[in-house]
């Protein structure tokens, strides 16, 4: 029997795979068959999640181990900061380990455990980076400009100001006003994008924001690969580097900024040394479900013997997200 968890980052939903822990590691065509049927929100497990997260070993120096993540559709997304939290909890918990580094596709990062956001909520900070604003590293074309910072682009949305930032999965970033959040555009354009399109052949991750106050955002995203979701880690720490660049009169670099979204709240931290930017990105890591299934059952993407028990987490996440509606008019 293996064992597999079911998490979540700010409801941003996963389930985790070690493959340390199997006797014959999961092929890649096997992990995108698993990651497919296992997060399918009719076939799948737990009304399906938002990815896989696939653990492996790394010998890269002060890793205590790699993470993949694969995406509902069965692409691979170079990185997940919801995820990411989810996967340093258990490495943590693992191997006894408060701070350390994991692997991911582009980079190392650092991420260590943080005080909780609240009682029996587990909450860890992630490093992350790189960050890029240059064209080829998101990419895009057919817009004029080797850099899209703060610029209007009618074609996107008329009068809508956007942000591209590769962090170093691509997101396309708005500051907008509570209709215009609240309305279709979010979802038409996020549509476009990741349809074939001239602009982001490859698509891309977009998020639309809304200034609540001082160090202070709520953010929405329509994710690349999966659709809207409660969260988006990356989504969120590149929104909080676009908010602290054009709009410096109400964010600060290197100060917490506190960052809302449909599955709760973040907090992020933005640094800038020498022209180069990174971001921490701190909220929870909840493992609601332990599962565990044959081996054998896993190579034959076979869930019907899953074996499911809940841990309790959730209802102190819940208790935590209630106690956020004082905080912000979402």
């Amino acid at each position: 029997m293996v064992q597999l968890l079911k998490v979540h980052g700010s409801q941003n939903k996963f389930f985790i795979l070690d493959q340390t822990e199997l006797k014959t590691k999961l092929s890649q065509p096997e992990l995108v068959a698993l990651a497919k049927h296992i997060t399918a929100p009719g076939n799948g497990l737990l009304d399906g999640a938002d990815g896989l997260l696939v653990i492996d070993s790394s010998d890269h120096q002060d890793a205590l181990g790699s993470m993949q993540v694969i995406n509902t559709d069965g692409s691979i997304a170079s990185m997940c900061g919801n995820g990411l939290r989810t996967v340093s909890r258990y490495l943590s918990d693992k191997f006894g380990k408060e701070a350390f580094k994991v692997e991911t596709m582009d980079s190392d990062l650092d991420v260590h455990r943080e005080a909780d956001l609240a009682d029996d909520v587990p909450t860890f900070s992630v490093e992350i980076s790189p960050v890029s604003f240059a064209k080829e590293n998101l990419p895009f074309d057919n817009l004029g400009t080797d850099t899209l910072i703060n610029k209007e682009v009618p074609q996107f949305a008329p009068g809508l100001k956007f942000t591209a930032i590769a962090v170093p999965n691509p997101h396309l970033i708005s500051f907008v006003d509570e209709e215009t959040m609240h309305s279709k555009t979010l979802g038409q354009l996020g549509k476009m994008l990741n349809d074939p399109n001239d602009y982001f052949p490859d698509g891309v991750n977009v998020s639309f924001a809304q200034i609540l106050d001082h160090n202070k955002l709520f953010v929405r995203t329509y994710e690349r690969g999966v659709g809207f979701t409660n969260a988006c880690g990356t989504g969120m720490s590149a929104t909080s580097l676009a908010f602290c660049l054009n709009h410096p009169d109400v964010a600060d670099f290197d100060e917490v900024i506190s960052v809302y979204n449909p599955g709760g709240m973040v907090k992020t931290r933005v640094h800038s040394r020498d022209d180069t930017f990174s971001i921490d990105l701190i909220g929870n890591a909840t493992f609601t479900h332990k599962i565990e299934i044959p081996d054998d059952d896993l190579h034959a993407n076979n869930l019907d013997h899953a074996k499911i028990t809940e841990t309790g987490e959730q209802v102190a996440y819940l208790k935590f997200v209630e106690g956020l509606k004082s905080q912000t008019v979402k």
